[in-house]
């Protein structure tokens, strides 16, 4: 079966997620693509996208039409050409309008899994649950006579592990979407030993056509991102329990989130990233590797403590970001959570504090926002690590050590053989964590 045909019928299952939506926006484009080919004119192209709710997939597909039409404004020339036979679209307004049409033609929202046993490929972007994820997919297999391609959107349960239980045969493959997938361009490809050979080249055929960077990454837990991400937020729960009993809780989370994301130069601290991801998420995450790394803990009491009080952040449905370690006005950080008094403490009580513990930023410090646009900019980081070294602050010498842990992290994905090279993990951070630089480098 051949790339178009592959492409016929599709199913999403967690289609109306934050990940779901994502996935079902890019391959639905792809498929209407490969609809307007005269060789494909008499062939149907049909997108089942499972979940569920029947609100959200409302929602979903309000969502899909709004970013269709954002699709079809930015490319009106492009659509001319495809619609150059119809005499009848004359106006830019009608051939926008032809294409949301023909692309959301494409979908068939529904709440039945029985929808997806005619697919051809199936993606799943379901919660973290390795015994969902599993029931599901034998579930679709054993109805499924086109003995179906399975996409996971797994973001650190091992593939071979999933192939296993659900007695795939190799037709699965970990294709880990960054969020939000729509715009972020990495994919984490993970290929097992026996993944079949033409799921994978089918894979990056996808991925190329739909604009996306792909890094390979061993099936290990966690894979290149998680396994980088999660050890590094370990680290600095570690440093805000070394620095809480001389500075106090709060200060200690804002401090350390302060120097991952200014001192570092990232696009958001350390405590950030964790609400965006959730922390209910985090601990899950943790939890896979944990049981499968005998020889490091990768656990967090502290996590588990916040989330037991109900501090877990996240995202609502529009996208904002929810409160979680720190609380938020307007998307700006404006108090932090203390869990030994279970309140937010507000931003301008400590705020003070926290500066004069840190002492002041490099004079060289450009803001991750600037520097980010900047192609050249490695030197101008390699200058500015020189003076932050060289500086006799707290800022500095919290921002040198987590650089140096951030590097060893990297190190040891590769000894472990998660990533093939130092390139793949720092395209990854890069990439799918928007960082500045990558963390294994010749200046931190």
């Amino acid at each position: 079966m051949n790339y178009d045909n592959r492409l016929q019928n599709v199913s999403v299952l967690g289609a109306a997620g934050k990940m779901g939506s994502g996935i079902v926006l890019l391959t639905m484009l792809e498929m209407a693509k490969l609809s307007f080919k005269p060789e494909n004119k008499d062939k149907t192209y049909i997108l089942n996208a499972i979940d569920v709710s029947d609100t959200a997939l409302n929602g979903l597909t309000t969502y899909l039409r709004a970013q269709i039409l954002r699709t079809a404004e930015k490319t009106t020339v492009q659509l001319r050409e495809v619609y150059k036979d119809r005499s009848d679209l004359i106006e830019n307004q009608d051939i926008i309008d032809q294409y949301i049409n023909d692309v959301m033609l494409v979908l068939r929202p529904t709440t039945n899994m029985n929808a997806a046993y005619n697919s051809f490929m199936v993606f799943e972007a379901v919660s973290e649950n390795p015994d969902l994820k599993v029931n599901l997919y034998s579930d679709i297999d054993q109805n499924n006579k086109n003995k179906a391609w399975f996409f996971t959107n797994t973001s650190s349960i091992p593939i071979n592990e999933l192939d296993k239980k659900a007695d795939l045969g190799g037709r699965i493959i970990g294709f880990h979407f960054y969020n939000p997938p729509a715009i972020q361009k990495l994919v984490e490809l993970i290929v097992t030993e026996n993944t079949d050979v033409d799921l994978v080249e089918f894979a990056k055929t996808y991925a190329r056509n739909i604009g996306k960077i792909i890094v390979p990454s061993s099936d290990i837990a966690g894979f290149i991102g998680n396994g980088h991400f999660m050890r590094d937020a370990l680290y600095a729960i570690n440093e805000i329990e070394r620095l809480a009993p001389k500075l106090g809780l709060p200060e200690a989370i804002y401090a350390l989130n302060r120097v991952s994301q200014d001192f570092l130069i990232r696009p958001m601290g350390i405590f950030q990233l964790i609400d965006y991801v959730g922390l209910d998420v985090c601990i899950y995450i943790m939890s896979v590797m944990n049981s499968r790394f005998e020889d490091e803990e990768v656990h967090s009491p502290f996590l588990d403590k916040l989330v037991g009080m109900g501090i877990k952040g996240g995202q609502y449905a529009n996208g904002s970001q929810k409160d979680g370690i720190l609380k938020y006005d307007k998307a700006k950080i404006s108090g932090i959570y203390d869990s030994e008094k279970a309140a937010y403490v507000e931003l301008d009580e400590i705020n003070d504090k926290v500066d004069k513990f840190l002492g002041k930023l490099p004079d060289l410090h450009v803001p991750w926002k600037e520097i980010i646009r900047n192609p050249f900019r490695d030197g101008e980081i390699r200058e500015y690590y020189m003076e932050l070294r060289a500086m006799d602050n707290n800022g500095a010498t919290l921002a040198i050590e987590y650089a140096k842990k951030s590097k060893q992290i990297g190190e040891y994905l590769l000894d472990q053989g998660v990533a093939q090279k130092a390139d793949d993990v720092n395209k990854v951070l890069l990439t799918g964590f928007y960082h500045a630089y990558g963390p294994i480098n010749d200046y931190t």
